[in-house]
């Protein structure tokens, strides 16, 4: 089966068919949500926080990133596969961007990688796409930026960030980007925006009317205990099922009721008794 492309989300949001998206770190991730239907999977700089336990996605190198994206891509043949640009591989100069951008489609097997920013960032993002590399853009909450926004909180509640936000995804779809995120965007603001421009906006806290939704993949599974944002839907609570089992077999471990005889290998009486 072929890999889902741009076209394919742009024919879904004329279509008004929803795009499912979820983040993915490692080859069982992806294996998973591709199974489940996801057609984007993101390997997120998130995993600076949920796999690699940083206090933000700040920290996170292109090594690290090309790693986690290299493992992604041998778990699906059908998603796409889309990679975070981390902090501070694109803002330098164009040629660093377009460098590191390109390693992850030539050396990771990327479909598409994802920035975050606006207006700021649409010449950077329309020559990204001239050299070939699909582009999504994401904007709202933009993570690298915790520190200069001022912590995670909402973005364009009042008039003149609410219009920024607007002519800044009219900006990425003039740049070509092939779709948007909109993270922590107020719904009714989202839904204008998703209006308002020809390419997919992919929410994620910023309501329904979005052409997609995205969530971090250990949020959904309970997977991340630090914290659990409002937007969150949790669906399963695994980590209480993994503490459980691993806390049952440490204590088996130490009573001895594992291994039993059924866990292990034999060898022929004859031949023991001949080693001295």
């Amino acid at each position: 089966m072929d890999r889902v492309t741009v076209s394919s989300l742009k024919e879904m949001k004329e279509a008004g068919h929803k795009i499912a998206m979820i983040t993915a770190y490692d080859y069982p991730s992806a294996l998973f949500a591709e199974e489940a239907g996801a057609e984007v999977l993101l390997v997120g700089d998130s995993l600076g926080m949920v796999v690699l336990g940083y206090d933000s996605t700040v920290p996170v190198t292109m090594e690290e990133m090309l790693h986690h994206v290299k493992a992604v891509v041998r778990g699906s043949k059908r998603s796409m596969v889309v990679a975070d640009m981390p902090f501070m591989s694109y803002q330098v100069n164009y040629t660093d961007a377009l460098y590191n951008a390109g390693r992850f489609l030539k050396e990771g097997g990327a479909q598409a990688v994802k920035l975050e920013g606006g207006s700021e960032i649409a010449e950077l993002v329309a020559k990204l796409v001239t050299a070939g590399i699909p582009v999504m853009g994401h904007i709202g909450l933009t993570p690298q930026s915790v520190n200069a926004l001022g912590g995670y909180k909402v973005q364009g509640k009042d008039l003149k960030t609410a219009q920024k936000l607007l002519d800044d995804a009219k900006a990425l779809a003039d740049a070509g980007a092939f779709a948007i995120v909109l993270e922590c965007v107020p719904a009714a603001l989202a839904a204008k925006i998703t209006e308002s421009i020809p390419i997919p906006t992919i929410g994620i806290g910023s309501g329904v009317n979005c052409d997609g939704q995205v969530l971090v993949y250990h949020d959904i599974l309970g997977m991340y205990p630090r914290m659990l944002p409002k937007f969150v839907k949790r669906y399963a609570d695994l980590s209480s099922l993994i503490k459980e089992a691993i806390r049952q077999y440490v204590q088996e471990v130490k009573e001895q009721q594992f291994p039993e005889e059924k866990h292990s290998f034999t060898m022929a009486p004859e031949i023991l008794e001949r080693i001295y």
